[in-house]
Parts: C-alpha cells; sequence; structure tokens
C-alpha cells in the first residue's frame, strides 16, 4: 500500500469544486464492490481482503485496517446508529460486524481488533444492509436475501423470490420492511420481522436494477437501474408501491443543459469549468449508459441559489446523488430535475475517471465521493464542495422580480392606463358637473328623529381583497371557505346535461360560486345552478366545439370560445349575445380569451399573438337596424411570441390588478408578458416535451385568502407528460405530477381555492386529485363512463365538479 496522496483540483490548490483528499492503489481491484460512506467516515477493501476504514477528522496516514476475512471483500455497508457505531464487510467465506470505537480502542493498545462473524460459507455476497436499528443485517448473496440477528450472530430468515441474483437491499425506516432489487428487473418487499412477502412489481426496465434508496422526507423509493432509468414509487402508508415517475437520466442531461443555456458562472483562476451536461453521454460507451451505481441522499439547501426561495423549501423537497460510471448527478425529488451534473474528466487531476462502484454521503456543505476505478485498482476519496458546486452551474436568474401582485401603480404610459380611466370616468365630464350643479346639498337623509349610524364618518375598516394583489370581494359573502377542508371525494349529484351523446369540454364556476357553466362539443353552452339543479340556461351561436369559458369578475358576462375560432360574449342574466369576435378582426382564429383587469379588458390569442381588447358591452339594440351590435371592441395592444409560435394556452388573474400574462406556445416554451410595461419579461424553453395545452395559476377565491408567495404558483399540463407546478418569482418547475394517464385527449386543470390540491383529468375515466407538497395523487374520483375533460372547484365551498366525454357533470362534496 502506498502513501495517501492528496492532490488538488485542476488550479493546483486545494479547496476547489472538487477535491481528491486520499487515493490508494490496492493490490486487487474493487470495481463492482458495495462501498460505503458515512460521513464523515468511508470504508472500502483493501488489497482484496483488508477492511479499510478512511476518516476525513483523521490524518491523511491515519487508517484504520481491519482484517479476518480470507476471500476478498465484495460487500461493505455502516450502521445506522451512532452508539456503538457498525460496520460489516462480507466475503464468499463469512460476515463480520465490526464495532469500530472498540476497534480503535485495540489498536490504540497495539492489540489486534477483531469482529463478530455473522454467517459463514453464505455464497457470492452482492450487498450488505444494516436494519434502521441495527438489530439485523439483509444479505444478499444468489437469488436470495438472508436475514442474520446481529446480537445472536445466526440467521433469522431467508427470503426466496427473484428470478435472478439479487444485487441490493434497502430497509424502510418507518416500517419493518426490506426492499431487495433483483437482476431479474423486479424489486420485492418482504416484512423482515414475520416473513411475508408484501409486495412484488412487475418488470421496470430492460436492464438489471442495482440500486435502491428510501427518502424519508417525501416517502419514495428510488430504483436504479443499469441502462440510466430511475422509476420513483411512493412508501406512503395505504400508497402500496405506486409509481410515481420515471426519470431517464441521458434526457434530464439535455433538459438540464436546455434549462442553462449557455451562460457559464466564472469560476475559480486556472479552474476549468464545467461542459455542458448533455456532453456527460458522449466520449465511450460507459458515459452513453449512464449506469446508476449508488444511490444517497443530498441537501439541496447548500447547491439552490438563495435567491431561489420558493413555496417549496429545499429541504422538504429532498435531494438525492445519483452516482454513474463518469460523473454524478444531483436530482431533486419533488421537480424530479437535475440541480447539478458533475462530471470526472473535466477535473484533469482526479486520478479517476471512469468509476466502477461508488458511494456518496453528505455533511453540511460538502460531499465525500468514494470511487473505485473500474479499469484499475485505485481507489479515492472526493471531496466536493455544494456551494461552489451550485454557483457553477447556477442558472440564469430573472433580471426583475416577477409577481403576480403589483409593486407599482400603473402610469399613464401604460396600455393598462386606458383601463383604470376608463372606470373612473364612465361619463362624460359636462354630464358629471351638471349633475353636480342640480344636486340638492345639506339634505338630510331620512326623516327619522333617530338614525343608526352609516359608519360614514368613521374610518374605513380594512376589507379582505379590495385592494390591488389581493382576492377581490363579492357582495354577499356567507362564510369564508374552509382553508382546511379535506378533499371533496363524496359524490353529490351526478347530472347528463344532454340527451344526446354530446361531451363536455369545459366547465367554469362564477366568481360568487353560485352557478356553473360548462361548454359542450355540440356548439352550446350551458349555465346551471352550482348543485346541478334546475333547468340550465342555454346560450347557442357557435358554430364549432366551445373549448373554454370565463365568467366576468362581477357575474354579468360569459365568455366562450370554439373551435370556429370566434369570441364571443354573453348576457348570462339577458341570454343573448352581446359581442362576437372572429375571423373579420383577427387574421387567425381566436383560441384562447379571457376577461383581464377586472373586466376592463378582454384577452386573447390569435396565432402566434397576444392581443389586448378593450370592451363595451351593451345588450340593447337598435330598433331599426336590429342586426347591428351595440357592443364594440378596440385593440389596444398586440404582442408576438419570442419564437413566432402559435398560442396554446394563456392565463391572467382578473379577480384582483395584476400585470403579468403567461403564454403557453407550440414550441414548448412559456412565456411571461407584463402589460404594465408592454413587452415580454420572460421565457422558459423546453417547459416539457410536448407542447402545453393549458396553464392554470392559482388564483385563489374571494371566499378566502393565502399567503402572497402561493399567489405566484401555476401549473402547466402537456399530454404525456404529467403537470408540473412552476413558481413565477423564481421561473423553475418547483414539482411534477405524473400519476395519471393522459396520453392522447387533452384534458382539463384546477386549483382548489385553498391552494392546497391541483386537480386534472385523465383518460382512465377518472379525475385525480394531487395535494401540492406530495407528487402522488391523494385521491382518484370515479364515476365517468369516459375520459374526464374538466374540472372547476367551487370558490365559495369545497365542492369540485368533473365533466367527461361521456356529456355528464359530477358534483363532489367533502366528507
Amino acid at each position: 500500500m502506498e502513501d495517501p496522496q492528496v492532490l488538488p483540483t485542476s488550479d493546483g490548490r486545494g479547496g476547489g469544486t472538487v477535491t481528491e483528499k486520499y487515493l490508494v492503489e490496492s493490490k486487487q481491484s474493487a470495481s463492482h464492490v458495495q462501498l460505503a460512506c458515512r460521513s464523515p467516515l468511508c470504508a472500502f477493501p483493501l488489497d482484496g481482503t483488508a477492511l479499510c476504514v478512511w476518516s476525513s477528522e483523521d490524518p491523511p496516514h491515519q487508517l484504520l485496517i481491519l482484517r479476518g476475512h480470507h476471500q476478498p471483500i465484495t460487500a461493505v455497508a455502516f450502521g445506522n446508529t451512532g452508539s456503538p457505531l457498525l460496520v460489516c464487510s462480507a466475503s464468499q467465506d463469512c460476515v463480520i460486524s465490526w464495532r469500530l470505537q472498540e476497534c480503535r480502542e485495540r489498536v490504540r493498545r497495539g492489540t489486534v481488533p477483531h469482529g463478530l462473524v455473522l454467517g459463514a460459507l453464505l455464497g457470492q455476497v452482492s450487498c450488505v444492509r444494516y436494519s434502521p436499528d441495527d438489530q439485523v443485517a439483509a444479505v444478499c448473496t444468489g437469488n436470495k436475501v438472508l436475514v442474520l440477528d446481529v446480537e445472536r450472530r445466526c440467521t433469522r430468515l431467508e427470503l426466496q423470490g427473484h428470478q435472478g441474483p439479487v444485487t441490493t437491499a434497502e430497509f424502510c425506516a418507518r416500517q419493518t420492511h426490506l426492499i431487495s432489487a433483483s437482476e431479474d428487473r423486479s424489486f420485492k418487499v418482504w416484512d423482515y420481522c414475520e416473513g411475508s412477502l408484501v409486495h412484488s412489481s412487475s418488470v421496470l426496465t430492460a436492464a438489471p436494477l442495482l440500486s435502491l434508496f428510501v427518502d424519508g422526507g417525501s416517502q419514495q423509493l428510488v430504483v436504479g437501474c443499469a441502462e440510466g432509468q430511475l422509476c420513483v414509487f411512493s412508501v406512503a402508508e395505504g400508497h402500496h408501491y405506486r409509481r410515481v415517475t420515471r426519470v431517464d437520466l441521458r434526457k434530464e442531461t439535455e433538459s438540464f443543459a436546455t434549462r442553462r443555456g449557455r451562460s457559464r458562472p466564472g469560476g475559480r483562476p486556472g479552474e476549468r469549468k464545467l461542459p455542458p451536461a448533455h456532453e456527460l453521454d458522449r466520449g465511450g460507451e460507459v458515459d452513453a449508459a449512464l449506469p446508476v451505481l449508488g444511490l444517497a441522499g443530498c441537501d439541496l439547501s447548500h447547491i439552490l441559489s438563495p435567491a431561489r426561495g420558493g413555496s417549496l423549501a429545499p429541504e422538504t423537497a429532498g435531494g438525492l446523488w445519483v452516482g454513474s460510471a463518469g460523473g454524478s448527478l444531483v436530482l431533486n425529488l419533488a421537480s424530479f430535475e437535475l440541480e447539478a451534473v458533475l462530471r470526472y474528466k473535466d477535473f484533469r487531476n482526479l486520478s479517476i475517471q471512469v468509476a466502477g462502484s461508488c458511494a456518496m454521503t453528505s455533511r453540511d456543505d460538502k460531499a465525500f465521493c468514494l470511487l473505485a476505478s473500474m479499469f484499475g485498482n485505485e481507489i479515492a476519496v472526493l471531496e466536493v464542495d455544494l456551494a461552489a458546486l451550485g454557483r457553477s452551474q447556477q442558472r440564469p436568474i430573472p433580471g426583475t422580480h416577477l409577481s403576480v401582485l403589483p409593486s407599482s401603480c400603473v402610469l399613464p404610459t401604460s396600455p393598462l392606463y386606458f383601463g383604470i380611466t376608463e372606470k373612473k370616468s364612465s361619463q362624460p365630464a359636462s354630464h358629471r358637473q351638471a349633475a353636480a350643479r342640480s344636486a340638492p346639498r345639506d339634505q338630510p337623509l331620512v326623516f327619522h328623529s333617530r338614525v343608526r349610524s352609516s359608519g360614514y364618518t368613521s374610518a374605513p375598516h380594512g376589507r379582505k381583497g379590495l385592494l390591488p394583489g389581493s382576492p377581490v370581494g363579492h357582495l354577499g359573502v356567507r362564510k369564508d371557505y374552509p382553508a382546511d377542508s379535506s378533499v371533496p371525494t363524496k359524490l353529490h349529484r351526478q347530472l347528463a346535461v344532454t340527451q344526446g351523446l354530446a361531451a363536455v369540454r369545459c366547465v367554469q364556476f362564477s366568481g360568487d360560486g353560485r352557478r356553473l357553466a360548462c361548454g359542450l362539443a355540440n356548439h352550446l353552452s350551458l349555465v346551471l345552478d352550482a348543485d346541478l339543479s334546475g333547468t340550465p340556461a342555454v346560450f347557442s351561436g357557435h358554430d364549432g366545439a366551445v373549448s373554454a369559458l370565463d365568467w366576468s369578475h362581477d357575474g354579468r358576462w360569459l365568455l366562450s370560445t370554439s373551435q370556429d375560432g370566434t369570441l364571443r360574449v354573453w348576457s348570462a342574466q339577458r341570454r343573448e349575445l352581446a359581442l362576437c369576435v372572429g375571423r373579420d378582426r383577427f387574421p387567425k382564429a381566436v383560441r384562447c380569451a379571457q376577461f383581464y383587469h377586472l373586466d376592463a379588458f378582454v384577452l386573447l390569442s390569435a396565432g402566434p399573438e397576444l392581443q389586448l381588447l378593450r370592451c363595451r358591452l351593451d345588450t340593447c339594440k337598435d330598433e331599426i337596424r336590429r342586426y347591428r351590435q351595440k357592443s364594440s371592441c378596440t385593440p389596444v395592444l398586440g404582442l408576438p411570441t419570442a419564437g413566432a409560435a402559435e398560442i396554446t394556452s394563456l392565463s391572467a388573474i382578473n379577480e384582483f390588478y395584476s400585470h403579468l400574462v403567461l403564454t403557453a406556445g407550440r414550441d414548448r416554451t412559456l412565456e411571461v408578458f407584463d402589460l404594465s410595461v408592454g413587452r415580454s419579461v420572460a421565457v422558459i424553453a423546453g417547459a416539457h416535451s410536448r407542447p402545453v395545452h393549458h396553464i392554470c395559476q392559482n388564483k385563489g377565491s374571494s371566499f378566502t385568502t393565502q399567503q402572497s408567495w402561493a399567489y405566484d404558483l401555476f401549473a402547466t399540463i402537456a399530454i404525456g407528460d404529467g403537470i408540473r407546478l412552476w413558481d413565477l418569482r423564481t421561473l423553475r418547475c418547483e414539482r411534477r405530477f405524473e400519476g395519471h394517464p393522459n396520453r392522447c385527449y387533452p384534458c382539463g386543470l384546477a386549483f382548489s381555492p385553498c391552494g392546497r390540491f391541483v386537480a386534472c383529468g385523465a383518460e382512465d375515466r377518472h379525475a385525480y386529485v394531487y395535494e401540492m407538497r406530495s407528487s402522488t395523487f391523494s385521491c382518484r374520483l370515479a364515476g365517468h363512463t369516459d375520459t374526464v375533460t374538466g374540472l372547476a372547484f367551487s370558490p365559495a365551498a369545497p365542492q369540485l365538479v368533473t365533466a367527461g366525454l361521456d356529456g355528464r357533470l359530477q358534483l363532489f362534496v367533502a366528507e
């Protein structure tokens, strides 16, 4: 054994992003051997039969060498409790458990340290793990898993069922479950106390499974395979190990490079900057496969920029170290996106460029990677500065602070200023002056001697939602929306809206929660009572299926868009058409539209342009020329998208004054427009793998309030790519929801008024409800006989309406 070598990074000094703290050349290769890391310790086989324990707190030359095996060590693992700290080494001849503190004391006294033999002649051991309380140890040998009693030093159970060699195992901390993965490409869950099989998965991938990791914070199981795929499952109670998502590491590295763009923050003098992450899969057959050699937890708070902030704190999201042959990756377990990519070849002074096995651990702002060379006998310990790694791969931060809550008033030069002046001066000045002169002055309001005070002379009371930046209240509010309400899962009423098989495309509640509008594929729009009772009001006039609906803030008008390319505004009370805008005004068909800025404007998209219209709505008709509309609209502003791609969806807040508008393009981009200055302020490229067909903002309602940052959350949905939750302040994906099947038909999306739930439709005839801080669905709502296309939460009560291609509406209420 040669002396330890402490090698700095390429700048010739220590303290860079990656530092090689220790290097040793063994007489026998440790490739494909299970290594162990537990901060500040690393354990690995040395010269085949010896166990070497290295500590970052000890001098580099001071190592703990433990001998007792006669065959090469094939697996090493640390215990989970600190008193006493255990380390287990396994070979073909025996499995030994060592107490590190006792071994160190024996070495100081000059005696030979020894361990406890847990089992002998168990076969070729591929993996060994301690239980959370260190009472038992799981040993993977051949096609079976042996459960050994550490205290009694005997075999407690023998678990058989895999069709191929077992490659790895992992214990669940909250349950008496042991998870094993095999080359048969499946994993099994055992109750190691009773010896029974709890769950058996199907074949997950085309390559053998190599690694497992259970994240206690998010209650997720991550399974890694030899071809660079990660399968994520939920281990929460009652979820029965349902699949959450699948992550393709090669695609994620390409997406990571796209998000970073060409921005490369400067590094230390002489240190080579990290190249684009998509190059990780180039340069050789090993890198192209990206085998998942090891998984370990990671603290994202040291990698993510402090300016990120966000609704989901990094410590609640959880991170994951993914060790591969050519580098290590940091995965966010909430958004399932890469936060950092570390490639060994980018640091010239590292002795190991291709790893055959690896182990990782993190403590504070440092991480240690234990590597064994694939083609040589070298074993190295790398120290990674997590803060420096985050700075070197930091994503571009928006130049201006973006929020749906405006930080300043609208300037007179702003396009939105016309809507405000129009609201203030609804009558000409001459009429207002004449009315003021003719009005009686200093007259009593009533003729009674005693009048209850109207409160005009008292200080104005703060009313929830009347100021810009908070939801605007409706008159006649009966009670607030319960913020701690449960998910509406009880089916209250089911209604077939038409006699034929007309599909319901979309649904929308009015702002007061008393009426429900639904758009049908037979060109009609219906307005019903919120409880789906009574005779619906029918609005006819479109020549195509109604694709979207929107209520005005005061509830007087209903806006509808259709596949015929027109926008129509209806009087909700008179059931008459007030305004029709189509191809006669815009060269492209109108695809999306909504009321905006407290009904002062109408937003619409026509081709690649976002249009802002100022509308004057009037249902009165000329007795002579009844065919002519008195309503009119005036274009105020037209803004093209950055990529000149057709706008597939748009969203803006009409419940309070907001300057920002969100759009999704056919080129899979999201763009943010600030209409107070009349320009685009941010673009998110590659938001989904397919074009976004619906954007939904967390708008709340007039019956409840949320924290200010919650209004900056919005969700996007794309066919075949699930739902992504975004934070407008950082333009980052905060969480991903992929538990619902949606491969062909565009399904709807809705936020609950309390901001705690997201609901979406699916093609398996169910509606799915997700909790905002969990990546898997909370419940599935059945009852439809075809695809669920539209959903809407009631703004006034914990109720949910679902609509489907079967032409039915279903009303769900909370238990």
